[in-house]
């Protein structure tokens, strides 16, 4: 079960290794956990601030406290 739905917007937590854009992500699509994490659901997210879209998983996303702004 998805904690997040589409068009929410949520914070992805940086890590050391996995630069990534600042500010709010716009979920786009729910995705199936993996084998590996059955417990644990994908998303495929969106930056305003990057080109392209990433999957994170569930545990790497916290509900966004800055304003919500569409995504183009």
């Amino acid at each position: 079960m998805h904690k997040f739905m589409i068009g929410q917007f949520v914070d992805l937590i940086h890590l050391t290794l996995r630069p990534s854009a600042r500010g709010a992500y716009e979920i786009r699509n729910l995705l199936p956990a993996t084998d590996a994490s059955p417990d644990d659901p994908r998303y495929r997210i969106k930056s305003a601030s990057e080109k392209y879209e990433r999957i994170a998983f569930e545990s790497e996303l916290r509900r966004s406290r800055q304003p919500e702004t569409q995504l183009s």
